[in-house]
């Protein structure tokens, strides 16, 4: 069953959930650490359940775990054991759902049940050196199938609905994603979104038409499409990805703020993510939502559009 094309029979465009770290921080729990929006598996889960029903309230179908930045790897350096790391990743597709549960008791199921995404970050995510936006991992393919088949097996033990392989530099990782996925027989439908450096080419300098020619002819990939992008190159990199594939496309832009690092700020204007969408729309993206600080407030300026 892939349930994006089973929701897109039902309606025009699947509305996805917003920033997920920089929500948490902008409610107070703490994140700066390697393990990045992670940390609040066990920080502060409840805080995580909150933000992913706030998402849900705001017109959201999906929500997407904590896990972007979770590995069994990363927690075990945290003091926590194998066991025990295993079990917080395996928390953040429980939390998503116990979302999900909750809004259909506040709300009930009109329109659908709220799907469960399963992050799974890229390579660069697990280092913490925003190799995620160079693809410069300096590692082969082999290597990154071992990388990501653990997680992919712990993450689908706990059946989310989606794994959303997000924040993807490289084509390579996408083929690795697809290795893993078979190695383990995971059957679960997955999207694949790649952080992109202009309007023509993902973050390594691929053009993002050839990583969709390529994904095109995967069955494991269900959507395809671009993240944590600035917004202005959003239209025509999904113009360029039509161009190989009939496959629904998946954009979900950050808010299009600049980061200082120097100064350790935000600056700039938020995009109109309402308006946009239906730019997005219309170049031909059918999943819609935001990425780094986007807030709940854009999620509903895009469900007020595509719900209407």
């Amino acid at each position: 069953m892939n349930p994006i094309a089973e929701r897109l029979a039902r309606q025009d465009v699947i509305v996805l959930d917003g920033a997920l770290a920089t929500e948490l921080e902008a409610r107070g729990c703490s994140i700066s650490d390697a393990l990045w929006s992670a940390k609040a598996l066990f920080a502060c889960p409840d805080l995580v359940r909150e933000v992913h029903l706030d998402y849900l309230r705001a017109g959201a179908d999906v929500v997407t775990s904590a896990s972007y930045q979770a590995t069994v790897e990363g927690f075990m350096r945290c003091g926590f054991t194998e066991a025990e790391a295993a079990a917080l990743l395996q928390k953040s597709v429980r939390l998503a759902r116990e979302a999900c549960e909750l809004y259909c008791s506040e709300r009930g199921v009109d329109g659908g049940v709220p799907l469960v995404a399963a992050s799974v970050g890229s390579y660069g995510a697990y280092r913490a050196d925003g190799s995620e936006y160079r693809g410069d991992y300096g590692i082969d393919e082999d290597a990154l199938v071992a990388f990501h088949a653990e997680r992919l097996a712990l993450l689908a033990e706990e059946k989310p609905d989606l794994l959303a392989c997000e924040t993807l530099p490289c084509l390579v990782e996408a083929r690795a994603i697809v290795r893993a996925l078979r190695e383990r027989a995971i059957r679960i439908p997955a999207w694949f979104s790649f952080s992109c450096r202009d309007a023509a080419h993902i973050s390594d300098g691929m053009e993002i038409a050839a990583c969709a020619r390529w994904l095109d002819t995967v069955p494991e990939a269900a959507a395809i499409g671009l993240n944590c992008t600035a917004p202005q190159y959003a239209e025509e990199l999904i113009r360029a990805i039509r161009s190989e594939t009939a496959k629904p496309i998946v954009v979900y832009p950050n808010s299009g703020e600049m980061y200082d690092v120097h100064k350790r700020r935000w600056y700039g204007a938020t995009a109109d993510f309402g308006t946009e969408a239906r730019r997005w729309y219309a170049a031909g993206a059918r999943l819609i939502g935001g990425c780094c600080r986007t807030t709940p407030r854009e999620i509903a300026d895009i469900a007020a559009w595509a719900k209407n």
